[in-house]
């Protein structure tokens, strides 16, 4: 089995200082501790709202910082140089030791590499899982890209931007600056089951929970307190289960465009931290909470159809059906 593969060469830590892993994921016999708990994915599925219901809990340490992203190293991301070991451990450095560690990055379940280089590390770790309606997810992190500027999603066409994934995926049709050219494969990333099936090949099924977004939207104290008994937390410490990250949609396309039109040659003469506090903000007033724009009906059906296998299969993966995807 892929776990048996894992563990005959697994975890150069253990192997080469002879770590001893704890139950809880914790090492002995070393200073270094690395996280117990992953939230990894899939993007626009409620991770941000469940990171910040967890860092409220006090018998938990979130990173102050979402999408680390230390892991999956097959990920590409662009004009960006990975972390460090020791960089990404420096942010749990402040964790009390009663306390679960964990840290949420959303590409981990897309990655072909995190499920296994996160069982390396912590073979103990506890793998959350959020996912949504594949159709719904891949309209909402278009949406999200289209918000976030032209250098992230250039095609103002959902119907269009996924004609356009055969080129993409052969490097073609990019945006210029886009952070991460795997996000503009909208289908692949939609195709949970395979991505979910690596982390179930790996981890034991006690160590894994799956949360649809949908449910939590609809119940969220529920899905809050099975969250809580999952991890062994006390679940009368409630966070404010308000909606977070709710959709927004761009102000001025007209803005939208001189921003992206402005030359490289200006935009190096700013400072790299000034113009990232200048990019946010005028994304920030360049946008409002609104709902996105309806997939026309037809393009909604087909792809419906497309991925009515797909769902089969994550609830096969689940054990149930998802009433709320029907």
């Amino acid at each position: 089995s892929p776990r048996k593969n894992i563990e005959s060469h697994q975890n150069p830590l253990r192997n080469r200082q002879g770590v001893v892993f704890g139950r809880s994921g914790r090492e002995y016999g070393m200073t270094t501790r690395w996280p117990d708990l992953f939230i990894v994915g899939a993007p626009k599925c409620g991770t941000t709202a469940m990171t910040r219901y967890l860092e409220e809990h006090p018998q938990v340490f979130m990173a102050q910082r979402k999408d680390l992203h230390f892991f999956g190293t097959d990920l590409q991301f662009q004009h960006r140089t990975r972390t460090s070991e020791a960089a990404y451990l420096a942010h749990f450095t402040a964790a009390a030791t009663h306390q679960i560690m964990a840290e949420s990055s959303v590409w981990y379940l897309y990655s072909q590499a995190a499920a296994e280089e996160i069982y390396a590390r912590n073979p103990h770790a506890k793998i959350l899982v959020m996912l949504r309606h594949p159709v719904e997810m891949m309209h909402a992190l278009w949406g999200q890209l289209r918000l976030n500027g032209l250098g992230d999603e250039n095609i103002p066409d959902f119907a269009e931007a996924l004609a356009a994934e055969p080129d993409r995926s052969k490097g073609r049709r990019l945006p210029p600056n886009t952070p991460l050219p795997e996000a503009l494969l909208y289908r692949r990333t939609a195709r949970f089951s395979e991505q979910i099936q690596r982390y179930q090949s790996i981890f034991p099924p006690e160590q894994i929970h799956i949360v649809i977004q949908e449910e939590m939207k609809a119940d969220t104290l529920t899905i809050w307190t099975d969250v809580c008994h999952w991890l062994g937390l006390d679940p009368s410490h409630r966070p404010e289960l308000t909606t977070v990250n709710r959709s927004k949609t761009v102000r001025s396309e007209g803005l939208r465009a001189l921003i992206g039109a402005t030359p490289s040659s200006i935009k190096s003469l700013i400072p790299d931290s000034a113009r990232k506090q200048m990019s946010r903000w005028l994304r920030r007033i360049n946008s409002t909470h609104a709902q996105r724009t309806p997939i026309p009906r037809e393009l909604y059906t087909e792809l419906c159809s497309e991925f009515a296998t797909e769902i089969q299969t994550i609830e096969q993966h689940l054990g149930r059906q998802i009433v709320h995807w029907k």
